[in-house]
């Protein structure tokens, strides 16, 4: 009776085993499939615009005449590439800085206190909707540098303010858990040789930890570089390269947004907003390969 018992918990087992084992190996299957898929799909749309419409890459990349609706039709599309770099590295510099003093006040300085209230706080700015921060933006900022500097406060610095405090939230997560993961040994081994919080913390945690808090500031540029109805808001959606900060431009997600649905499938004009969907994808897998080089890095 206990071998029968036995016997029946072992093929128990055994069909748990496997049957997770299967449902795990459809799961993976599924997500490769949908990647490859879409890499697929936007690239073969991408390139139509090449092979397709005869459209010169050099002429794409480098041009700073955008006529889709001209004569001959002009698409230089380096307005809007600028216009993402400019907006999503000046937001990265903007809040980086904050996260990172921000980390180090609730790891290193207040715990309790950044555990209990400020994460909690700083976490919440990540459930705001989109729409949300461009409203304020577009309410409270553009306005704001209107009134103090010249021009009408649409621009790269409006878009980068609004996208650095959507990005805050992951940098700030990330920097936080990279300092609570750091061994206590090394700090007390420091204040041992008689360094003062000021120097362990600039002295040994942030060079220890630094590959970690760079992939935060990745993944923060990233989430900015993507950010598509915020910058739309308040950037003034200009094709051309701006003079300033406080000039009107455009980026590649708001050109997208604005004129796929203007657009019909198959033409020239939706087979090049196809190319620029094709670059942002590009520069996420940039991303993501910089974050994976950060992180062989920390390991080390």
């Amino acid at each position: 009776m206990a071998r029968s018992n036995d016997s029946r918990r072992v093929k128990q087992h055994i069909i748990e085993e496997w049957t997770g084992k299967i449902l795990t190996s459809l799961c993976i299957v599924l997500l490769v499939v949908t990647i490859f898929s879409m890499v697929y799909f936007v690239a073969t749309k991408g390139l139509s615009s090449f092979f397709k419409n005869g459209i010169s890459l050099a002429e794409m990349l480098g041009g700073t005449s955008w006529k889709p609706e001209g004569e001959p039709p002009m698409f230089g599309a380096l307005p809007f590439i600028f216009g993402s770099f400019a907006t999503s590295m000046l937001a990265a510099l903007i809040s980086a800085p904050l996260s990172i003093c921000g980390a180090l006040f609730m790891v290193e300085i207040m715990p309790n206190l950044g555990k209990k209230v400020l994460q909690p706080a700083i976490e919440l700015l990540a459930g705001i909707p989109s729409v949300v921060y461009g409203f304020v933006g577009l309410s409270v900022i553009v306005p704001f540098y209107r009134n103090i500097f010249p021009g009408q406060g649409l621009g790269i610095l409006a878009g980068a303010s609004v996208l650095s405090v959507m990005i805050l939230p992951t940098m700030t997560s990330i920097a936080t858990d990279a300092l609570r993961a750091l061994p206590s040994g090394l700090k007390e081994g420091s204040y041992a040789l008689g360094a003062t919080r000021w120097q362990t913390l600039s002295r040994t945690v942030i060079p220890t930890t630094l590959p970690a808090l760079m992939t935060g500031v990745v993944l923060g540029m990233a989430r900015a570089f993507g950010e598509a109805l915020a910058v739309q808001m308040v950037i003034g959606n200009a094709p051309h390269i701006p003079n300033s900060l406080f000039q009107s431009t455009s980026t590649l997600t708001s050109v997208i947004t604005l004129s796929m649905g203007n657009t019909v499938m198959g033409t020239i004009q939706n087979n090049v907003l196809w190319t620029l969907a094709l670059i942002l994808l590009l520069m996420t897998f940039v991303f993501v390969f910089v974050v994976r080089w950060l992180e062989r890095r920390a390991i080390r």
